[in-house]
């Protein structure tokens, strides 16, 4: 359905800059968020309470394939990651 919300396993970061005017703009997972900026990829997954070691990124369409990269990647307006968390079971 359109107007349904995203139901989504990553939680919210805890301290959402929304609202300030020097905030960046991107997607995560298909929703808006709005970041500090100067944000790297490993702060935001810190934010977002995610092992760098159980996920795997795409970032603006490429798979991210060296975890080490992450401290140093910035994040910037209008960039578009999508997250997936492994999950054990069987």
């Amino acid at each position: 359905m359109p107007n349904e919300r995203r139901v989504t396993i990553f939680p919210r970061m805890t301290t959402p800059v929304l609202h300030e005017p020097s905030a960046i703009a991107l997607t995560v997972n298909g929703e808006q968020r709005a970041i500090a900026p100067g944000m790297t990829l490993a702060d935001l997954l810190a934010g977002l309470g995610l092992d760098p070691r159980l996920v795997v990124i795409e970032h603006n369409r490429s798979i991210l394939r060296d975890r080490d990269a992450y401290a140093s990647l910035a994040l910037a307006e209008g960039d578009v990651l999508e997250i997936v968390h492994f999950v054990g079971g069987g």
